[in-house]
């Protein structure tokens, strides 16, 4: 009891710490109004180059004029002189500021009302200092906006990760190094780009909002159209669009978007996410292997300068070939169970229960072959592996195998024990797609919320005819992560999805994070 006493009255005198200082921000500005010299008013600034750019053209630059603006992160006050430290997208700057070279009066102004957080534009010229730090001389300083909450504590920083995620624009302020998983993030869509858009595939946008929640197996959001009066869902795959572009005559498309599942959230799901999913005429699953393995293996080259990259504290070399084994066979190796062996449902449901694996009694032999998988084999998985031939009751947009129509001709890339992509050799056949369209419908009518609906036009595209086609498709974001070495998907998403927080919640954690 005496504990909770004590922290009581520490918080408190925190809270009332904090309001002065909100409030001297505040006083600060106001004075600034009245002296007509409102910082927020100021449109523009005549910034011509940033921090990096001066450090590697010192030699060129070296007692040249330059302009900068940015963050005001630290100050050393030296009396008649002080050293401040600006931070701009590139990174950080000292400036020396001297009062007989800016004036009194600015000297003045800026010792009485800057802060720590604000924005500010300095001119002057490069020089060295005599420990042989690149900085500026300031010859002009000027505030452009005022910042009236108070940074996280130096050296401390905003390390609840929870903060952290809500207040991005905080994170990226205090901990410059988030920006390069940003950057890196942007250079990797980039690359995706250029990849596809070499090999010859159009991007193409098609719609967010659908009729008919398809396309994958996930539980969507569901919205309302007033002027339609219908409801709508956001999509959960990009596939059954972009397939119809296949059926209209392109041969080779593709679409980087995001996609929402009304699901669960941990470190690899987030409600929103974004997919790339491309889809080529006159291919089949081994054709979109070879892509799959190539665009990742070019983008981690061309983004990170090597295919070795290091996850957790795993080696992992994209730069070999990726092992490919069948659902059968990496279920036999992993958990000694042989599938082809196994000739009823009945069978498959025993040896389940026998090894404690849960299934749900609507559920056959493929099904429980992808429960052994996910029980003995998917963490196992960790060089790049093409995981083939999945049963065809959890495929249901995949092909028949010749020869063998219990499996299809389907993969997923596993990482780090991870899937990474899906792809599939489309299935064209109408009928076909018409009776896993009504199974699965059947399922969705005994309350399988993620069951796919009949999308009657769809069936009409297929009528008209898709030729043999491979489709792929990669969560970017698990890409990302997997390439920024980043352990959950909040650290690659600028904004994560996070549970609104009451005004007083979020109050009391902006001043923790204070």
């Amino acid at each position: 009891m005496s504990e909770n006493k004590n922290e009581q009255p520490q918080a408190v005198q925190a809270e009332q710490e904090l309001n002065e200082l909100l409030q001297i921000r505040r006083d600060k500005l106001a004075k600034l109004q009245e002296a007509g010299k409102d910082p927020f008013v100021i449109t523009t600034c005549p910034r011509d180059h940033y921090a990096q750019e001066i450090r590697d053209q010192f030699e060129t630059l070296e007692n040249q004029d330059v302009c900068i603006a940015g963050r005001l992160m630290s100050w050393r006050d030296m009396g008649k002189a002080s050293f401040l430290d600006v931070h701009d997208k590139t990174g950080r700057m000292q400036v020396y500021v001297k009062i007989d070279e800016v004036g009194e009066e600015s000297y003045k102004e800026m010792k009485a009302s800057w802060d720590l957080g604000d924005i500010i534009s300095v001119g002057g010229f490069v020089f060295k200092t005599r420990r042989g730090e690149i900085s500026v001389h300031a010859k002009e300083i000027k505030l452009l906006s005022k910042s009236l909450l108070p940074l996280p504590e130096k050296f401390h920083g905003l390390k609840d990760r929870e903060a952290r995620y809500r207040q991005r624009y905080v994170d990226l302020i205090v901990n410059p190094e988030v920006k390069d998983t940003f950057v890196r993030r942007s250079q990797i869509v980039t690359e995706i780009r250029n990849f596809l858009n070499e090999k010859g595939f159009l991007e193409v946008e098609t719609p967010v909002l659908h009729t008919i929640a398809g396309g994958a197996s996930a539980r969507p959001f569901i919205t309302h159209h007033n002027t339609l009066d219908m409801d709508m869902y956001l999509r959960i795959a990009l596939e059954l669009y972009l397939k119809r572009l296949i059926v209209g005559g392109f041969d080779k498309v593709y679409e980087l978007g995001r996609c929402f599942r009304n699901e669960g959230m941990d470190t690899r799901h987030n409600p929103e996410f974004t997919m790339l999913e491309l889809y080529q005429a006159y291919t089949d699953y081994n054709g979109m292997m070879d892509i799959t393995e190539e665009l990742i293996r070019t983008v981690a080259q061309k983004v990170l300068g090597t295919t070795v990259i290091t996850y957790g504290d795993v080696e992992i070399d994209l730069g070999k070939p990726f092992e490919r084994i069948s659902m059968v066979d990496a279920v036999k190796k992993y958990a000694g169970v042989d599938f082809d062996a196994i000739a009823t449902d009945e069978e498959a449901k025993a040896l389940a229960k026998e090894r404690h694996i849960p299934y749900e009694e609507r559920h056959k032999k493929g099904d429980i072959l992808n429960l052994f998988f996910d029980e003995y084999c998917e963490e196992k998985l960790i060089q790049p592996t093409f995981l083939m031939n999945h049963p065809v009751e959890i495929s249901p947009l995949a092909k028949k195998m010749p020869g063998n129509p219990a499996y299809t001709e389907r993969f997923e890339l596993f990482i780090v024990g991870r899937e990474h992509a899906n792809a599939f050799s489309e299935l064209n056949d109408p009928i076909d797609q018409r009776q896993r369209f009504e199974a699965q419908a059947a399922l969705k009518a005994a309350g399988d919320e993620e069951a796919c609906d009949v999308d009657e036009d769809f069936l009409t595209a297929l009528e008209y005819g898709l030729p043999p086609t491979g489709g792929l498709g990669i969560g970017v974001d698990r890409l990302v992560m997997l390439l920024t070495n980043a352990a959950s998907i909040r650290d690659v998403l600028l904004f994560p999805t996070m549970k609104t927080l009451d005004p007083k919640k979020a109050e009391n954690k902006a001043e923790k994070a204070a």
